[in-house]
């Protein structure tokens, strides 16, 4: 998976507990997917968290190539029934 400099430098230190396959997973297969005016895409997922009773929604900012992961958080405002 390639990431971008402030991912590595910024993201990745300030939430260590997002794993990087989690990113690849969600990319793979959105649950919705949004291309913002920079070009940048948008992707939410579902993790299931080891012990956690209900899964989270991982959003996942790439690069406009769609492959490069650029942020990650989990994303609380999530609404499932919005398209």
């Amino acid at each position: 998976m390639k990431t971008t400099r402030y991912f590595e430098e910024r993201v990745r230190p300030k939430r260590p507990y997002i794993d990087p396959a989690w990113c690849a997973q969600v990319i793979a297969a959105p649950l919705r997917r949004a291309i913002q005016p920079n070009g940048r895409i948008r992707y939410w997922g579902e993790i299931a968290g080891t012990g956690e009773r209900e899964p989270r929604i991982l959003r996942v900012l790439t690069l406009a190539d769609g492959e490069t992961v650029h942020n990650a958080f989990f994303d609380r405002g999530f609404k499932r029934d919005r398209q």
